[in-house]
């Protein structure tokens, strides 16, 4: 057995032959089959990811207590939120940092859930708990939930036969209650690759269940299983930060490329006008996406040089892209130098590679253009 925590499609990925490595304290798949075939089985037909080690934080309450907890915390609306919509958003540390950026579910006014990454799920807790009112109801129901996704153009039609009921339904970021195999399920609209796809949350048990059938009957249609390789280049190829790499705790949303979420509202976060007023004058420095002009693969933590050799920033992200055949990568950034088509240079292993910055989409037709 593991000495990591292991989610409970632990035996399955062993008997695919997967990679296992550990992450965030938990061992996990890297890959399976291959990064590049799961990449491409992703971006062309559909990819299965286990996501189980996900963290699900549910609260629970007056709806304007609640309401005004959640929005005490993190920097988006949670006000603009209708019944069945999921959010992207941040929880804000005391310093203006990230706690985490999480999915926000709202079933009703009075209950929500958040969907945490899985190194920080005890963390997230951990502030939510030290902030939420005594009459709200805060529980850590990570263990009793199973979490797979399926991301792809073929997505949707493979899941909508499988469960036999039209899926499209569900709107972008929208989410419904389904009833399968005697319980209630969770089948979200999200995703985390730039393709089109869902999250299925359910029990443990059932969760294994529709992984193993969703497998074969997705297999005529090509679907994959996907580890943590493919879903690293395609959320680099997709431009989607990742915690502990373009987001932490000492860096505002801001600053980590996510300052889109940032909102105005009666309810103030902490550092509140330090981060609403850095949005408007524009931060110094701030997480934008790089290609390379000639070969080599960039990784974290590797020097950006402007076109004379000074330095501007630092890389939180690299990779080479199976679907642009070339180096590419996320970096904390001077944000004067941030304009698309800048030159600029890597420095990878002591080469300077030529590089440009690049605002636009990496994966034109994706789900989020930037």
């Amino acid at each position: 057995m593991s000495q990591w925590k292991t989610t409970p499609l632990y035996e399955e990925h062993k008997l695919l032959g997967a990679k296992m490595i550990p992450f965030g304290g938990w061992d996990m798949p890297v890959q399976y089959s291959g990064i590049i075939a799961e990449h491409t089985a992703t971006r062309q037909a559909a990819g299965l990811f286990d996501v189980s080690h996900m963290g699900e934080i549910f609260i629970e309450g007056q709806a304007d207590i609640i309401l005004g907890f959640l929005e005490s915390v993190t920097c988006n609306s949670v006000s603009s939120l209708t019944n069945g919509q999921v959010q992207y958003n941040a929880i804000i540390n005391e310093n203006g940092g990230l706690v985490d950026d999480i999915t926000l579910y709202k079933f009703n006014d009075q209950k929500y859930m958040i969907c945490a990454n899985a190194s920080n799920v005890d963390s997230v807790y951990a502030y939510l708990k030290k902030y939420v009112p005594s009459s709200a109801k805060l529980e850590n129901q990570s263990a009793s939930w199973h979490q797979i996704a399926i991301q792809g153009p073929k997505a949707d039609s493979i899941l909508s036969s499988y469960f036999k009921s039209d899926l499209s339904q569900i709107g972008y970021y929208k989410f419904v209650l389904f009833p399968f195999a005697g319980e209630e399920i969770i089948l979200s609209r999200t995703g985390y690759t730039g393709e089109d796809g869902f999250e299925i949350y359910s029990s443990n048990s059932t969760g294994v269940k529709i992984w193993k059938e969703l497998l074969e009957f997705g297999k005529t249609e090509g679907l994959l299983p996907v580890g943590l390789g493919a879903r690293d280049t395609l959320r680099i190829e997709a431009k989607y930060p990742l915690y502990g790499h373009e987001l932490d705790e000492n860096r505002s949303p801001n600053q980590s490329g996510i300052g889109w979420i940032v909102k105005e509202k009666k309810t103030p976060y902490p550092k509140y006008e330090q981060i609403i007023s850095e949005k408007k004058e524009g931060p110094k420095r701030k997480i934008v996406a790089f290609e390379l002009q000639e070969a080599g693969v960039p990784r974290e933590n590797m020097p950006v040089l402007d076109s004379n050799g000074k330095n501007i920033g630092i890389t939180t992200s690299g990779t080479f892209s199976p679907s642009l055949k070339k180096g590419i990568g996320l970096a904390l950034v001077d944000s004067e130098k941030i304009q698309h088509g800048e030159s600029i240079q890597i420095e990878i292993r002591g080469q300077a590679k030529s590089a440009i910055i690049f605002t636009q989409s990496f994966i034109p037709g994706s789900i989020r253009k930037n």
